[in-house]
């Protein structure tokens, strides 16, 4: 395989949209926390609170998804200049970690997934027992 500048550049749009969807995420998650702690000051329940718990859970895995994101994108670019400078096997070795450090990410990401279906479960749960 040929291994040039435009080998870590197609990592550009794919981190870039990953950071956008992360970034996304968070934003939704803040606002249904925001929601979900005014519903718990009106009517504290258990349910609500254990939903809470759940947020900050993923709030924190977002954390590591999006710094994981970032310090791909970081390495990435480092490997560029390495191959600018004219150091292809240790540009090699450096984007690998960029992948590897991606995978991470892609992997925190999928955790809090999963995290998000148990909360979703949680809800319906609840509309369950009403029934």
């Amino acid at each position: 395989m040929e291994f040039n500048l435009s080998t870590p550049a197609l990592l550009f749009s794919a981190i870039s949209l990953l950071l956008l969807a992360y970034t996304n995420r968070f934003l939704a998650i803040a606002a249904l926390i925001r929601q979900f702690i005014k519903l718990y000051e009106e009517k504290p329940e258990d349910k609500i609170l254990r939903q809470i718990n759940h947020f900050k859970l993923r709030l924190r895995l977002i954390k590591f998804t999006q710094i994981f994101g970032v310090l791909s994108f970081i390495i990435c670019v480092f490997c560029m200049f390495l191959i600018m400078l004219g150091q292809l096997l240790f540009s090699e070795l450096v984007f690998s970690v960029s992948l590897l450090v991606l995978m991470a990410s892609l992997l925190t990401s999928l955790i809090e997934v999963m995290i998000s279906i148990n909360a979703l479960n949680i809800e319906i749960d609840s509309v369950q027992e009403k029934t």
